[in-house]
């Protein structure tokens, strides 16, 4: 269906300067070129669009000919990337049809699962619609005429606000299992809800995602939680069975029917998330993923201490198992979970206050994020830190006089308990005298 100017909204003046450039280049270069998926979607949403992508019948690599700020990328999917400053545009060859199995493309390839490991099969802009995967992607604008094509029904679905897979479900998440999240992310991005037939086969599929690499689940993750819609994501994985395949450790601690703190305790960190980003502050994936594995660690944690192991070892090594274990689902990267450190051995020195020992911990660069950790803790339900967390928040609107109070009356209550022991020195023994 083509829709003309005059019977749509959308403005050349809503997209983004350079996107038109590159429509136009590629225009002068003699290649079809249309802006497509999501800004066109958001506009007629009426959501102001962060990406712009464009899809055009020139190979990648005739694209790189035009543009000598492009560089390609991707293996499965290969793309064009033209950088302006900040600003990337992305650029796609449209999208073919594939072979049958028997008939084996090298710019082809899929797994016995279905998935497609290479998708480099090129076609006309009819084909790329139907390689789409939902039909609120499936719309383009063009430049030439300044209309809008919809080869899925996009429009309608847009105006009963329903997410729906272009073709059958089935087949649609075997090539791409990454689609099952996908589709939860737009429901709660756009308020909108999954089509019956879009819905249906989820659950059952939902282990596929076993296949799909753990760096590219990272970068899901961080969509689904960095959006401003963290808390419904979470509640929509868990209903379908998703959240299982990201994060099985803790899905099965929250499965436990005594789990009202656990559970309380993640959808207060997702629902705190939401907040910040909606009010343009700093939210650091660090966090996000110490608060994630917490319980799986505390858990490994006192297993390795029922084992015999002292505390201090037990809580060493259930950190590395823990994220050794989840970098086989989600491969955080090392600047994440090194951060996701520092917050949990914070936990273990807050009660520690004694001396200088406040002062200093309140001086590492990961303080505020373990106290922020803390007070969670206490907002979830964990009472008996209520009074550690209560003395934190008064040292920290002292000034260093009311520190030094504080940590001195510390002392007097504790009976100077949390002061170091010094062991008495040892006097070495005078050598005997051989003459007397």
């Amino acid at each position: 269906m083509l829709i003309p100017r005059s019977e749509h909204a959308i403005s050349r003046k809503q997209f983004s300067p350079n996107a038109i450039k590159v429509l136009y280049r590629l225009k002068d270069g003699g290649y079809d070129a249309y802006l497509v998926g999501g800004c066109i979607r958001d506009i007629l949403l009426g959501i102001e669009p962060k990406d712009f992508d464009v899809v055009t019948n020139a190979t990648p690599e005739q694209v790189k000919k035009l543009f000598r700020n492009c560089r390609l990328i991707g293996r499965r999917f290969r793309l064009a990337h033209i950088v302006f400053g900040r600003e990337i545009i992305e650029v796609a060859t449209m999208r073919g049809h594939h072979q049958a199995q028997d008939n084996p493309d090298p710019t082809s390839q899929s797994s016995d699962q279905g998935q497609l490991l290479r998708d480099n099969v090129y076609g006309t802009i009819e084909e790329d619609a139907q390689r789409r995967d939902f039909s609120i992607n499936a719309l383009y604008y063009s430049i030439n005429d300044f209309s809008i094509r919809d080869f899925a029904g996009g429009i309608a679905a847009i105006e009963h606000r329903k997410i729906e897979l272009i073709g059958d479900p089935e087949t649609r998440y075997r090539e791409d299992p990454v689609r099952m999240l996908r589709a939860v992310r737009f429901a709660t991005k756009l308020d909108m809800t999954i089509a019956g037939p879009t819905e249906a086969p989820i659950a059952e599929l939902a282990p596929l995602l076993g296949n799909i690499p753990a760096a590219r689940l990272f970068e899901e993750t961080l969509k689904l939680f960095l959006g401003g819609k963290a808390e419904a994501n979470f509640l929509m994985l868990r209903k379908y069975g998703l959240f299982k395949q990201l994060f099985p450790a803790l899905d099965a601690i929250l499965d436990n029917p005594q789990s009202e703190f656990e559970t309380t305790f993640i959808r207060k960190m997702f629902a705190n998330t939401d907040e910040r980003i909606n009010a343009d502050k700093k939210v650091t994936p660090a966090f996000i993923y110490a608060a994630l594995l917490w319980f799986p660690l505390r858990d490994r944690c006192n297993t390795l201490t029922a084992e015999g192991m002292n505390e201090y070892d037990a809580f060493m090594q259930a950190i590395s198992q823990i994220l050794a274990e989840n970098a086989r689902h989600i491969a955080v990267p090392k600047r994440f979970t090194l951060g996701a450190r520092d917050i949990w051995h914070i936990q273990q020195r807050l009660d520690k206050r004694g001396g200088q020992r406040a002062y200093r911990l309140s001086l590492q660069p990961r303080f505020k994020a373990g106290y922020d950790f803390l007070l969670l803790r206490v907002e979830s339900g964990e009472t008996d830190q209520q009074e550690l967390a209560n003395w934190w928040t008064d040292y920290l609107q002292q000034d260093v006089s009311g520190q030094k109070e504080m940590v001195k009356n510390l002392g007097q209550r504790s009976g100077g308990s949390e002061r170091r022991r010094r062991r008495p020195r040892n006097k070495p023994r005078r050598k005997p005298n051989p003459e007397s």
